[in-house]
């Protein structure tokens, strides 16, 4: 089984002092704006002894099947340890690792953002946004038809971007459209699982058009976000009132737009003060604050706890 994450919290790779963005596990990033990609899950995890320690990426979709085998996750504070089938959706800029029992077997789904904004999405562009929007844990244990589709589409999808390598160069010149098709598929049917196990209403063209402008929104924070954007600058990109946005992101989240950006702020603190090593005073100048006393005054204001306090217990 899996050892103990301890010692991964600490101890990133290379002793950095932040939180490694990769494009692929150990790749650099600057990876190529309409990037697919699939792997077995052993392709990268065996050559690091099935440990995929913290990291995130940067306008990059994930999803981690397991078939077989079991697979201890973290997806920025929560961990859990499941055998598979399970799937594991990863939206960007969640801090995330693995660690795999050995032998276990699966893949790994990579997308970029342009991916999923392009092409044909009027028909399920919604369910993809939904299931996007949060770190997510799809147990199909109990839907023994339900994965084994999703991981027939896995294959073959595997199976076809390989061909994209290999086929002749009269063909090369024109890419295959089939791995984005097998995506998509599967994407869709990830959705419709994510539906199922968490229903959520739908709408017509209203409807997206909502979803989406509140999708844009949880963009330009991630974008913004250090930079502590008014909610009155947020509005003003999107073209919006600042009572519309509130509006919005009620109707979308029960939330209004500043709780929003609070809560995003105080899980990106939550996650440098458990990942990376450094004082809580030099965190908060890298989040923003010119003040490490205000931020440690919201910090309690949002959890309950200092940050000091914070992260002591979650090391207990």
């Amino acid at each position: 089984m899996p050892r103990s994450t301890k010692a991964t919290r600490s101890g990133l790779p290379g002793g950095s002092s932040a939180i490694p963005r990769f494009a692929l596990y150990g790749e650099a990033q600057g990876v190529a704006p309409e990037l697919l990609h699939i792997e077995e899950v052993q392709a990268r995890s065996s050559q690091y002894q099935w440990e995929i320690a913290p990291h995130l990426h940067q306008g990059l979709y994930q999803v981690l099947w397991v078939q077989q085998g079991s697979v201890l996750f973290m997806l920025d504070e929560q961990r859990n340890t499941l055998p598979g089938p399970v799937a594991i959706v990863v939206p960007p800029a969640v801090v995330h690792g693995f660690q795999f029992a050995p032998g276990t077997q699966g893949w790994v789904l990579t997308l970029s953002a342009r991916f999923l904004s392009e092409g044909d999405f009027q028909t399920a562009g919604a369910a993809f946004e939904t299931l996007f929007t949060a770190p997510r844990v799809l147990d199909m244990r109990e839907d023994s038809a339900g994965a084994q589709r999703l991981d027939a589409l896995m294959r073959e999808l595997a199976t076809e971007f390989a061909l994209s390598d290999t086929l002749p160069d009269a063909l090369d010149a024109l890419p295959s459209p089939t791995p984005g098709w097998l995506a998509r598929a599967l994407l869709w049917r990830l959705a419709q699982v994510q539906g199922a196990q968490a229903p959520s209403s739908t709408g017509g063209a209203a409807s997206h058009r909502r979803q989406a402008l509140f999708t844009r929104f949880l963009a330009l924070v991630e974008t913004h976000l250090l930079a502590h954007w008014t909610v009155a600058q947020y509005a003003q990109r999107l073209g919006l009132s600042t009572a519309r946005l509130n509006r919005l992101a009620r109707a979308a989240s029960g939330r209004t737009a500043q709780e929003l950006v609070h809560e995003r702020l105080t899980r990106e603190a939550c996650r440098r003060l458990l990942y990376v090593a450094a004082p809580a005073a030099s965190l908060a100048m890298d989040l923003g604050f010119e003040d490490p006393a205000y931020f440690s005054r919201f910090f309690r204001r949002q959890t309950g706890l200092s940050p000091q306090k914070w992260r002591a217990a979650q090391s207990t």
